[in-house]
């Protein structure tokens, strides 16, 4: 099919609305070939780097040629396995991802997507304490499904009528306001280690030892979704390790598939397995850790926690950030902050227009970046943590052309009825 074939059966048979979105405002991108830090569109015609990486999804870059020879090799010898008998992929890879844990996060239970993964970190925490109120911070978002959904912003789900009888939120990094609703109902605190959604807001020094501690008077378990933070993305293999913590439960998925194949997982601490000790089978997920995503997951995990690997994100994030630092002097009223760890990256901008002006004036820079959807003043910036020098340099120079012409766009768009919400289809956020 042709390119305009293909946009005209995606609006026919999958979304008419972004479909339209996407030719209304010049963006009618469709995926062809990629590989590393590009995409390029089907006709050949616009090729994008990618600095978003889907959110942590593309952490290696697309195609990583170390995990398409590791599933091509899996797929001599393996399928999806049988979640129903033991396994030797899931056994390795369970292993692997908890050697890499403190304290005693010693169980791994496999999902598809993030969102599976909260859901089941959220109904064990009820069923293992007991109680059903759940705390999570406004603004943050945790996945598209039922639970998970629930303890997101509203935003995602009221549209759907979902219920949130027993979910409260506070804000994020205000220990204060969590103690007053901290009662001893509530079974969890979830919090993601930065939320990205809600703009890259980094956690102050010694909020997150606060919440542990307010979590472990009132007998309160802590789940940390590392889904977009993990995995390398701040410097540390998990971004919680930076506050010197030990979650009950830590969420990982995204940048665990490589890219190329999905999986999910929900690391917990040995009491917590109470409950499938008396049932086993009380939980299932048929393709949660698919023996194929499982060989994936083992070359994705052995890459990332190689010390030479985080030492190289953490060179990458200091040249970025003295680039970035050089923009906005150039910009200052429109660049107005960074917000940063690692390659975890958050670019604060004027107001609510900046973050779509950005993304629009990036897109035609050949840059793929998206702005926070529950702060659209700020913008993602999530390179590649395979990025090199020269792509560093690269991406410097059409990001301070983007800036040049955003801070124009941003007027126009000031003008629009749509306002912040031009550019919606581009935000769709998802653990």
């Amino acid at each position: 099919m042709d390119k305009q074939s293909v946009i005209k059966s995606f609006e026919t048979h999958v979304s008419a609305g972004k479909a339209a979105f996407f030719k209304k405002y010049g963006m009618d991108f469709v995926m062809g070939q990629r590989e590393g830090a590009w995409i390029h569109d089907m006709d050949g015609n616009k090729h994008l780097f990618n600095c978003h990486s889907n959110g942590g999804v593309f952490n290696l870059g697309h195609r990583n040629p170390e995990i398409i020879a590791t599933l091509r090799s899996a797929l001599d010898e393996l399928d999806i396995g049988n979640h129903h008998l033991m396994s030797q992929e899931r056994t390795a890879l369970a292993q692997q991802i908890t050697d890499t844990m403190p304290g005693d996060l010693n169980i791994c239970i496999f999902s598809v997507g993030g969102g599976e993964a909260v859901d089941l970190a959220l109904k064990l925490a009820c069923g293992h304490t007991g109680r059903q109120k759940i705390i999570s911070a406004n603004g943050g978002f945790h996945g598209h499904t039922g639970l998970a959904l629930s303890v997101g912003d509203a935003q995602y789900r009221d549209p759907f009528g979902i219920d949130t009888t027993n979910k409260i939120q506070v804000p994020f990094n205000d220990a204060d306001a969590l103690a007053q609703v901290l009662t001893p109902d509530v079974a969890a605190v979830i919090l993601e280690t930065i939320p990205s959604t809600l703009g890259m807001v980094m956690p102050e020094d010694g909020y997150l030892a606060n919440v542990r501690e307010l979590c472990d008077k009132n007998g309160t378990l802590l789940i940390m979704d590392e889904v977009q933070s993990g995995l390398g993305r701040t410097g540390k293999l998990w971004a919680f390790e930076h506050a010197g913590i030990t979650p009950d439960m830590v969420v990982i998925g995204k940048g665990l598939s490589g890219g190329i194949y999905p999986i999910a997982a929900t690391v917990i601490r040995d009491a917590l397995d109470a409950i499938f000790k008396k049932d086993p089978f009380i939980h299932i997920s048929t393709y949660g850790g698919s023996e194929l995503g499982c060989r994936v997951g083992q070359k994705v995990i052995q890459i990332s926690s190689d010390p030479v690997f985080l030492e190289r994100v953490q060179e990458a994030g200091k040249m970025i950030r003295e680039d970035l630092e050089e923009i906005q002097l150039k910009y200052p009223k429109f660049f107005k902050g960074i917000r940063q760890t690692g390659l975890m990256i958050g670019l604060e901008l004027r107001d609510e227009y900046g973050g779509p002006a950005l993304t629009k004036a990036a897109y035609d820079e050949d840059l793929l970046m998206i702005y926070a959807n529950n702060d659209t003043s700020v913008i993602q910036f999530l390179p590649p943590l395979t990025i090199t020098d020269d792509e560093i340099d690269l991406v410097m120079e059409k990001l301070d052309r983007a800036m040049n012409t955003a801070r124009k766009l941003r007027a126009a768009l000031m003008a629009k009825e749509t306002g912040s919400r031009i550019l919606r289809f581009f935000s769709g956020q998802s653990s």
